[in-house]
């Protein structure tokens, strides 16, 4: 590809999506154009890093064309932009595994809601992302389709489950991304890969169809290179359905409004570890640099933290009762197919009793009234988002953190794991980088079902630091990895 012609599409493949989708409204920019510079990039970037796992090319541009020969809508706010779905939702038509040879070639015959919701938005959907297997563990690999590495150094793991979402994007291979969240999948990858991550309130993205029409653990939300992107992809996924109980009643149209706020007189608390979690000290350096920001914002910043004491215990036995009621016909009929860490954790939930599950919700109950009684003090809470750097792709999960040994694969996602049982929203933010150059992301948890001040609040971060606008060194076609020995010569270009 000539140099001229690699630089226009590097330069629309890190646009933001909001100034894309203003130039394809006005014209300026065909959605076929668009699409083939994220297709370019895709085949340029992809065979590196294994992110984008099914592809359907012409589709996209059968999409794309059907789309410059209409007029963009101002309802529909993602016309023209492509999207990759991630490979645990259900799209119409579209192979979808879950990471899992039980279903290697599956294809449903139907969208899940937010699908449904992307494509009346005018979204082109291109493909899948990688995804562990069943969205099992922070570490995405899976025997259908591999491993996908991280673009800042190509040896080490990417994080997950949306690690094929968060490394799209931080390639420039989409300009928006969805992903899910029980444990940190949408944080986790974000923080690993320099992009961002929004766990949003449960009900915010209602999921349908869906077994637990009113769970409250695990949801869905997007993924962009900037909070503002993100939020225009939320807009799109968020809104009421009454087939889903806790589903949240606000449209997702309040998500376009202005995310441009002076945060000054927030009170902010400042955990770095939330309550004994063994945390890297090289990621407690990063998020403790991160403190003067927020001072200069004019926020009002202490160190303190909720009492989370019986979180993790609350998250394992109701994640252990959740993938037991989701592939338990799965385990009996193909066990052997199954990796460890699944096989246990569906074990785990075989071993639990009524009253096992009963008092994980009473304990819960009583664990939100101690985080509502925190959140009367403060306006948001900053923690880490992961407890330690990227680590080797070959490596299933953090055995160790600081000398204490994790005693299985979830210990090592515990800051995670804890706010997701607080039911509060949480996002990701890009907030520098190792003393190695790899990035670590701040979380940040806002009050309940406070999205869209969250949002701002993250955003106001993002524009004093800049560090969202990095790029991995993978990006520069005449760079080496970092660290990792991966050179793109002429022969890839």
């Amino acid at each position: 590809m000539p140099q001229s012609r690699l630089l226009r599409v590097s330069d629309l493949c890190f646009e933001s999506a909001q100034t894309l989708a203003a130039q394809i409204a006005a014209r300026e920019l065909s959605c076929s154009e668009l699409l083939e510079a994220f297709l370019a990039q895709i085949e340029r970037l992809n065979p590196v890093v294994n992110a984008v796992v099914t592809l359907d090319a012409e589709g996209a541009r059968r999409s794309a064309h059907a789309l410059d020969r209409a007029r963009p809508d101002p309802q529909q706010p993602l016309y023209g932009l492509p999207i990759a779905i991630k490979d645990l939702a259900m799209t119409r038509g579209m192979r979808t595994t879950m990471g899992s040879p039980i279903y290697r070639d599956f294809v449903p015959d139907f969208d899940e809601l937010f699908v449904s919701r992307l494509r009346a938005a005018g979204a082109i959907i291109i493909g899948k992302t990688n995804t562990p297997e069943f969205g099992a563990g922070s570490q995405t690999f899976n025997p259908v389709f591999g491993a996908t590495r991280n673009p800042y150094d190509t040896r080490l793991t990417c994080g997950g489950s949306s690690g094929g979402a968060a490394v799209a994007l931080a390639c420039g291979m989409l300009p928006l991304a969805d992903g899910s969240d029980l444990g940190g999948s949408l944080r986790n990858p974000a923080a690993f890969c320099n992009v961002v991550g929004f766990r949003p309130s449960p009900g915010r993205v209602p999921s349908w169809p869906k077994q637990f029409s009113s769970d409250a653990l695990a949801v869905h939300g997007p993924m962009a290179r900037s909070v503002g992107d993100l939020a225009l992809l939320l807009s799109a996924m968020a809104g009421p359905d009454s087939r889903v109980p806790v589903s949240l009643p606000e449209p997702g149209a309040v998500f376009r409004a202005p995310l441009a706020a002076a945060p000054a007189g927030a009170r902010v608390a400042f955990s770095a570890d939330l309550g004994g979690h063994p945390v890297a000290p090289e990621i407690a350096a990063v998020l403790e640099a991160t403190l003067p920001v927020f001072e200069d914002l004019g926020c009002r910043v202490s160190r303190a933290e909720p009492d989370l004491h019986d979180a993790g215990e609350i998250f394992r036995v109701l994640r252990a009762w959740m993938f037991l009621a989701r592939s338990r016909q799965d385990y009996e009929n193909h066990r052997e197919q199954m990796k460890d860490t699944l096989v246990w954790n569906i074990e785990q939930g075989l071993a639990l009793t009524a009253s096992d599950v009963a008092e994980a919700e009473i304990r819960r109950s009583a664990l939100i009234a101690r985080v509502e009684a925190f959140f009367g003090d403060y306006d948001f809470l900053l923690c880490p988002v992961t407890q330690v750097a990227p680590f080797p792709v070959e490596q299933e999960w953090v055995r160790e953190i600081n000398g204490i040994p994790m005693q299985s694969y979830l210990d090592w996602m515990g800051v995670c794991c804890d706010i997701t049982v607080t039911g509060l929203p949480a996002i990701s933010v890009p907030a520098g980088f190792t003393a190695a150059g790899l990035p670590v992301g701040l979380q940040i948890v806002g009050r309940r079902w406070q999205d869209l001040e969250l949002l701002r609040f993250a955003h106001a971060f993002e524009q004093a630091t800049g560090w969202a606008r990095q790029r991995p060194p993978l990006i520069d076609p005449h760079a080496s990895q970092h660290g990792g020995g991966v050179v793109l010569g002429d022969g890839d270009r």
